[in-house]
């Protein structure tokens, strides 16, 4: 039987672990890259993806429109990065050692990195949800609890950031 993610929600909801379990299945990897391109940790990273996971299960059912799982369960891995890039942040940072070469120099994609890692926790929120899970900016929006505009233009000033960044220019 090959059920759409409303249905499975609806019986993840009605308690249905298995139909949960399908959810995580359909969701995991791009979980996994957000959380990893947030923290720069794969420990972090799937330790955070477990922790949501834990609470979207335990939540389901108060998750009023089905349609809606993928943006509620990043919404809810969003609100744990964050939570943990407190104490992240005060650490040495694993990014440039783990995130796989983008190609090209080996200097350039240390540079680009390095950019990365100075964006602020929110545009860097921004820029993995565009990036890895492929949403809108409306839809980014929804789960960060801002307006789309403001959504795209922290997206434009970021990413010309990583552009300078790239070239070598600095701000």
């Amino acid at each position: 039987m090959n059920e759409t993610m409303t249905q499975l929600v609806q019986r993840a909801r009605a308690g249905d672990p298995e139909a949960f379990s399908r959810l995580y299945a359909e969701v995991w990897e791009d979980l996994y890259r957000y959380a990893f391109f947030l923290l720069g940790s794969r420990e972090d990273a799937e330790d955070m993806v477990q922790e949501t996971v834990l609470a979207a299960y335990a939540g389901i059912g108060k998750l009023r429109d089905p349609a809606l799982f993928r943006p509620w369960i990043f919404r809810i891995l969003s609100n744990k990065c964050r939570r943990h890039r407190g104490t992240y942040l005060t650490r040495p940072g694993e990014l440039t050692e783990e995130m796989p070469d983008p190609g090209g120099d080996f200097t350039e994609g240390v540079l680009l990195r390095s950019a990365v890692e100075e964006l602020s926790g929110e545009d860097r929120m921004i820029i993995g949800l565009h990036v890895f899970a492929g949403y809108t900016s409306r839809e980014i929006g929804e789960i960060l609890g801002m307006k789309s505009a403001t959504v795209r233009s922290r997206e434009h000033r970021a990413l010309e950031k990583l552009r300078r960044s790239e070239k070598g220019d600095r701000p």
